[in-house]
């Protein structure tokens, strides 16, 4: 007997998905088991890229994760509303969730993975975090014996393409937004992109998975790439280093005497612009290309890279969870796979970001007087601030540059003094404030 799909939505991923599965030759053997048997959609005369019977088409979604025969519920449509609710009424109904709806998951993920556990049915999301990139599987499974300590990734490709367009040609910010528009790279409103939103959303969900906590999205702190100048891009390229809007939770190193409670040590999880190292490998990915690097003992590092959206790529993760789910299915037993269910309940602690260490760099205006270099370094020194490099680079104008690279320092102790440096008669602005990795 065939396993039955309710599918919510028939966009780009829903047609990629419907696709890939009514091309079944020479793919796996257990997509011959699955059964496309109601799809949901906005309007049923739109032209559509795939054929599908009239009976098998509905815009009536309720009756889809409703339907005592579905078996899968995959929820391709997007959006918040009311994307959660025909998730949480298809969980209380007994079927299991394929889902690409990152932001969904990142906001109602206690309720979504209390709901599923209570039915004893499976919420699978490996298209929303990476596109077609399996790392959603490998974090749960393949490397879920390591302690992991850092997940950094490059997983929004809007904001990779811009800035790796910004690097190579030496434009703004504003043009290659245009143009990013205007090539669909990036929305009509680029917001959840350009401001970062989206990759808080994803890296959420890294977190929670590699540390086994619950992230309340409210504690992820995000900054986004519009304040990037293609200054800033060239005075880094200048230092050995590239701009990257970069993902990143790490786990903060227990010290010696609570070394035992690593799994209650708090998270550092945010989102912002990073200067990278060159040699770094995530300083080579370009484009709309995503990738992440998981470090954890004692496995080391692990890189996953590939494209991070598209119609094929992400129907690819879509349709992986399907078959997961299908084998579950057939083998027809009544305990969850603890694998694949989500274990853990409790919130993960999140450090405020003045805790975090980190380097620096900034980019002062100046009037062009004597002796401020030297003001800079003692305000900085006072507050413990060790400085790596500082330079005079040139002049815009009539105002004198210069660039300061720290030393790892706690973020708070780095802002006191930059808060008492504004002050300083001679600094007319500070342009530009970048963390380093």
């Amino acid at each position: 007997m065939g396993v039955k799909l309710g599918i919510l939505g028939l966009g780009t991923v829903g047609t990629g998905t419907v696709q890939l599965l009514q091309d079944s030759a020479g793919r796996h053997p257990l997509l011959q088991e699955i059964e496309i048997y109601r799809v949901g959609v906005r309007s049923l005369d739109k032209p559509r890229a795939v054929e599908l019977s009239t009976e098998v088409l509905t815009t009536d979604l309720e009756s889809i994760v409703n339907d005592p025969a579905v078996d899968i519920v995959v929820e391709v449509m997007g959006g918040l509303e009311p994307a959660r609710s025909l998730i949480l009424t298809a969980l209380s109904n007994g079927k299991h969730v394929v889902t690409a709806n990152k932001a969904a998951i990142a906001r109602f993920s206690a309720e979504i993975f209390t709901t599923a556990n209570q039915a004893g049915v499976y919420v699978m999301l490996e298209a929303a975090v990476g596109g077609g990139i399996p790392v959603i599987q490998p974090l749960k499974q393949s490397l879920s014996v390591n302690r992991i300590h850092t997940v950094t990734g490059i997983v929004n490709g809007t904001t990779n393409y811009i800035l790796t367009r910004m690097q190579t040609e030496g434009s703004n910010f504003d043009d290659v937004l245009a143009d990013a528009q205007r090539l669909g790279y990036a929305e009509a409103d680029p917001t959840a992109d350009v401001d970062g939103l989206d990759a808080a959303d994803k890296i959420a969900i890294l977190a929670s998975l590699g540390f086994g906590g619950r992230i309340n999205l409210k504690d992820v702190y995000t900054e986004g790439i519009r304040q990037v100048s293609k200054t800033d891009i060239a005075y880094a390229e200048k230092l050995g280093f590239v701009i990257k809007l970069l993902a990143i939770a790490k786990r903060i190193t227990p010290t010696e005497e609570n070394a035992g409670t690593f799994h209650l040590s708090p998270l550092s999880v945010r989102v912002h612009p990073t200067l990278v190292p060159k040699a770094h490998p995530l300083a080579s990915i370009n484009g709309v290309y995503n990738a992440i690097l998981v470090e954890g003992e004692p496995i080391g590092q692990v890189m996953f890279f590939g494209p991070g959206a598209g119609a094929g790529a992400t129907a690819s993760a879509v349709t992986s969870d399907i078959l997961n789910l299908v084998a579950v299915i057939k083998s027809n037993t009544a305990v969850a796979n603890p694998l694949l269910a989500c274990g853990h309940q409790e919130y993960s602690q999140i450090a405020p970001m003045s805790e975090l260490i980190t380097r620096f760099y900034t980019r002062f205006l100046t009037n062009d007087q004597p002796g401020v270099i030297g003001k800079l370094g003692t305000c900085f020194g006072n507050y413990g601030v060790s400085l790596e490099s500082i330079v005079q680079t040139g002049f815009q104008g009539e105002l004198a540059e210069i660039v300061v690279v720290t030393h790892d320092v706690p973020e708070g102790n780095f802002r006191q003094a930059l808060a008492e440096i504004r002050d300083f008669e001679a600094i007319e602005s500070i342009p530009s404030l970048l963390r380093v990795l």
